[in-house]
């Protein structure tokens, strides 16, 4: 659907309670359940609250060819145990089991790239962007790969200090260290940035202070003294706006506009939005939003080595970087550049997974040797964390 004009969250709410009954109401066409006249601007995650559960889920194990590029294909005939996924789709949209945590919201699974399953209950719809949590740093690391595929920057360029690309810095003011963190260890959330609460305190009570390069200035003024590599994985928002501030700097645009047009606009991606950090660019540790079918395409993205419709969108060194397990985050979660990689196991076997997640529930896991990509938005618990390798791998690996 072409969204030609902006309307009001109250007017989309008013529009989603009057066609909540009308997916399994109408004769069905094999098209998922929408909101109509979305605009992408209006999705937030207080916004998410006011979409009414659907009074009947939507499961759809061939679905519909659509005008996006992605192939689809059936459960069973394509691939897969139907019965079990069946089972377990059932399980996840049943309001009535109260021992679920999670509100899962959407469930998309491809096999050897095609789309054979869909399904959306609650407050999911085919159309309306999901808001996404730290997911969003997958996309950051994706939009500076597919700078380096253009040539503003090179793959050797990841070894060179973040403060290189920074012109506006004031470098006397930086703790000491700050002059060594690499674009490779701010992707790998080993920039070492540790800030000290009562200095960064005076930035939060302004917020223009933090516009433009400042917002990177106040996190190398602001931080304990960094130390020398190898540092320790620290999971934080610091490290995806240092890139996101490099994007912004190397691209001939904005990095907004880079994004739009040399990465979403590539992929077909247009009903999505992105919001706005303090320091005027894209926020790069959360608050994008993206519909399911869309968050599949980077489960593509990566299964194909950075390729979409033949084209190579981002080097395909970077993407094997971005998804190899390079150093340990907690536990058997293992991080690339914001992606994560764990082995899993099930019944005596190991299962290598590629996963880029957000807090509450936005999911692409990506399984390469069941050539398996699944996509979950959710809002709650993680519980489809644990569930996606432990229902869904044995539907494939019969």
């Amino acid at each position: 659907m072409k969204i030609t004009k902006h309307i009001t969250p109250l007017c989309l709410l008013l529009l989603a309670l009057c066609y909540c009954d009308g997916p399994m109401a109408l004769a069905n066409d094999g098209t998922a359940p929408e909101v109509t006249d979305l605009n992408a601007k209006d999705v937030s995650m207080e916004w998410e609250k006011s979409i009414p559960y659907l009074k009947e889920a939507y499961v759809n194990s061939q679905p519909k060819k659509m005008k996006d590029d992605i192939p689809v294909g059936a459960l069973g005939v394509d691939g897969g145990d139907k019965e079990m996924i069946l089972a377990f789709a059932r399980e996840v949209v049943a309001d009535s089991d109260k021992e679920r945590k999670d509100k899962t919201d959407s469930l998309l699974i491809s096999h050897k790239g095609k789309l054979i399953f869909e399904s959306y209950s609650r407050r999911g719809r085919q159309n309306v962007p999901h808001f996404q949590m730290s997911i969003t740093k997958s996309y950051t690391a994706f939009a500076l790969g597919r700078a380096i595929q253009l040539g503003y920057l090179k793959m050797e360029d990841l070894n060179k200090p973040v403060v290189d690309f920074l012109k506006e810095l004031d470098r006397s003011k930086l703790v000491k260290g700050a002059e060594s963190v690499t674009l490779a260890e701010a992707l790998n959330m080993r920039s070492g940035i540790t800030l000290i609460k009562e200095k960064i305190r005076k930035y939060k009570e302004q917020p223009e202070s933090l516009q433009g390069q400042k917002q990177v200035q106040a996190y190398f003024e602001c931080s304990e003294p960094i130390t020398p590599a190898p540092r320790k994985f620290r999971y934080q928002p610091a490290d995806p706006a240092l890139i996101m501030q490099v994007l912004e700097t190397v691209v001939p645009s904005s990095a907004k506009e880079f994004i739009r047009k040399q990465l979403m606009g590539k992929m077909g991606i247009t009903e999505y939005a992105w919001q706005e950090d303090t320091s005027r660019l894209p926020k790069s540790a959360a608050g994008s939003s993206f519909r399911s079918r869309d968050m599949l395409k980077f489960g593509m993205l990566i299964r194909d080595k950075g390729k979409w419709k033949g084209e190579q969108l981002i080097p395909q060194a970077f993407v094997e970087r971005a998804v190899s397990p390079i150093s340990v985050g907690w536990g058997t979660n293992h991080y690339g550049y914001f992606c994560w990689h764990r082995t899993l196991k099930h019944d005596g076997q190991e299962y290598p997974s590629i996963e880029l997640r957000g807090a509450l529930g936005q999911f692409v896991f990506i399984f390469p040797e069941q050539d398996l990509i699944v996509v979950a938005t959710a809002h709650g618990v993680m519980s489809m964390l644990k569930e996606i390798p432990e229902q869904i791998i044995p539907a494939f690996t019969k």
